[in-house]
């Protein structure tokens, strides 16, 4: 238990910038007009890609209009 204690202030920021770009993620696809793919994929990928998914959305996901 100590061991998880003494790492928590190296895991908690990359959590919670992991739990931001995801909720930011899925805010800007329930508003997006039209995406690269079925929304539905995005949301998997967003959900379980962990912060890479959310990068991968805003990359590739997105189509400006």
């Amino acid at each position: 238990m100590d061991e998880i204690i003494a790492y928590l202030p190296l895991i908690l920021p990359i959590l919670i910038l992991q739990l931001v770009l995801a909720v930011i993620g899925l805010i800007s696809l329930s508003k997006a007009q039209e995406v690269r793919g079925p929304k539905w994929m995005w949301i998997l990928i967003i959900v379980l890609g962990n912060m890479v998914g959310s990068i991968l959305y805003f990359v590739i996901g997105r189509r400006d209009v």
